[in-house]
């Protein structure tokens, strides 16, 4: 009885060590692609002049640091061949332009040259049905004990329009993102809908709709899929290869990450009762 409680122990003690052994684990390592994150948003009630595009490039697995590129040339132009010039913040790789011009159902194309690669992408700002109102439902959830905030709209009657809907948490660091189209509802009175089961009174809630193309509402869907909703943004560097809209015209196999994407918004924020 005594040699098994022995050898019961010995083993024990065998399993904890190997336990504690440190795993070295050997990832591959990919060349690095250049991340741009091309989104024209313009605000309902503002000009939409000041726009901002940032370029960065993939890194490791375990790094973090998020390197970021700079000197590059970036432009948009629109159908009339109207130039606007995006400027770098000296050393950030943030391009900033303060004099775009947003027209609905106008098409753009962007243009970054960098590292001797050309890079484009042409696409349609889509207008967004405004925020009518806020309605606030403390029995909500699968419960029904939960805190549900919808910010409602009138969907535009004859066209397909697409959706992305931002959710900013004062009681969370990650923003809630999702996509909708208005296959089911259209020309109707439709809604977005909150994704906190952790609302309290006090907690404030910024809420943004963005009018978006079917082809970024694809891109979108993927996106969202692959990282969950509650992602850093569809304009932070993707979780995976997710291939974008924007082409690298110098080499093709070397395409970068990205979208360059138009769109009108409208945001509200709410506070809960």
């Amino acid at each position: 009885m005594k040699k098994a409680i022995l050898l019961i122990v010995f083993f024990i003690s065998i399993f904890f060590t190997s336990c504690e052994e440190v795993v070295d684990v050997d990832l591959d390592t990919a060349p690095s692609k250049l991340v741009i994150e091309g989104a024209i948003n313009w605000q309902k009630g503002t000009t939409g002049a000041q726009q901002t595009i940032k370029l960065t490039t993939t890194t490791g697995y375990f790094e973090n640091v998020i390197p970021t590129v700079s000197e590059a040339i970036v432009f948009v132009k629109n159908s009339a061949g109207e130039q606007f010039d995006f400027v770098e913040v000296p050393n950030s790789g943030r391009y900033v332009c303060n004099d775009f011009k947003p027209v609905i159902d106008e098409q753009y194309t962007l243009t970054v040259i960098s590292n001797g690669n050309t890079y484009t992408a042409s696409e349609i700002m889509k207008s967004v049905a405004p925020i009518t109102r806020m309605e606030q439902n403390n029995e909500g959830g699968f419960t029904g004990k939960d805190i549900e905030v919808r910010a409602f709209y009138n969907d535009p009657a004859g066209v397909d329009n697409f959706y992305l809907y931002n959710y900013e948490y004062s009681n969370k660091i990650t923003s809630n993102y999702y996509v909708d189209d208005d296959k089911f509802f259209q020309g109707n009175e439709f809604f977005s809908l909150s994704d906190d089961d952790e609302l309290k009174p006090g907690d404030k809630i910024n809420i943004t709709h963005y009018g978006i193309s079917k082809q970024y509402y694809n891109y979108m869907s993927i996106l969202v899929s692959i990282a969950g909703s509650n992602v850093g943004g569809p304009f932070q560097s993707p979780p995976a290869t997710v291939k974008g809209n924007i082409i690298n015209t110098t080499d093709k196999s070397n395409y970068p990450l990205g979208y360059f994407s138009l769109s009108e918004t409208d945001s509200k924020t709410f506070t809960i009762e």
